[in-house]
């Protein structure tokens, strides 16, 4: 895996140090983990939009009551849950908003890992007009999942797209010096039962970026 150290300044570095297939290779928790503080990019006919992941959760599959694929069934929502692993899965919540998410299962196990938020770095201008919030601080512009689609102009469209692919992809990177991964129960999963307090969201500690209620960020764990 070729690690971005400084900022990249072209398409052509980041595509040269972009996630490869077999960098998804690892257990969901681990791979959600990893995610933070990678790239997430997507080029557009305006360019590129993208920053750093600062926050994800992750989804195991189908004894995981805040899944969508829990109890094992197979929908066109969800059908690209089930594989293979470093594709898009990307849906609607509320008819309105879109989210996106890495699938980490293997094939036939379906899992996810939601990207909540991200740190933006590439594109603030198109993501500000995409947002319709031209005076939108930095740091508001991709915090929350349905927010960072708007802003990164991530849709349906690339369901299913390989996360290693010159459209939206993952760049691996090192996070920065003293950063630190906490980690809480997940967001507004209250339907989950006892699944909805399991510690499976992360995200980089007092990153002003990182969504949710500051009571929750405040209470947490390294992880």
């Amino acid at each position: 895996m070729n690690v971005v150290t400084v900022r990249p300044t072209s398409l052509e570095t980041f595509l040269a140090k972009r996630f490869a297939p077999e960098d998804f290779h690892r257990p969901t928790l681990t791979l959600a983990r990893r995610l933070l503080g990678c790239w997430l990019i997507h080029r557009t006919a305006t360019g590129l939009c993208g920053g750093r992941i600062v926050e994800v959760e992750a989804y195991l599959g189908p004894h995981d009551r805040g899944s969508h694929s829990y109890g094992g069934r197979m929908t066109e929502r969800n059908r690209a849950m089930f594989g293979p692993k470093g594709h898009a899965y990307i849906y609607l919540i509320y008819g309105m908003y879109w989210c996106f998410n890495v699938v980490s299962g293997p094939i036939g196990k379906p899992q996810a890992i939601l990207v909540r938020a991200l740190e933006p770095v590439l594109g603030l201008d198109q993501m500000r007009e995409n947002l319709g919030a031209a005076h939108a601080s930095a740091h508001s512009l991709c915090r929350g999942p349905g927010k960072l689609c708007r802003a990164l102009g991530i849709t349906g469209e690339l369901y299913g797209e390989p996360l290693w692919g010159d459209r939206l992809f993952l760049v691996p990177a090192c996070r920065k010096r003293g950063e630190e991964i906490a980690a809480s129960a997940r967001i507004n999963i209250a339907y989950a039962g006892p699944d909805a307090t399991k510690p499976w969201r992360f995200f980089i500690r007092g990153n002003p970026c990182v969504s949710g209620p500051a009571s929750l960020n405040r209470q947490n764990r390294l992880a």
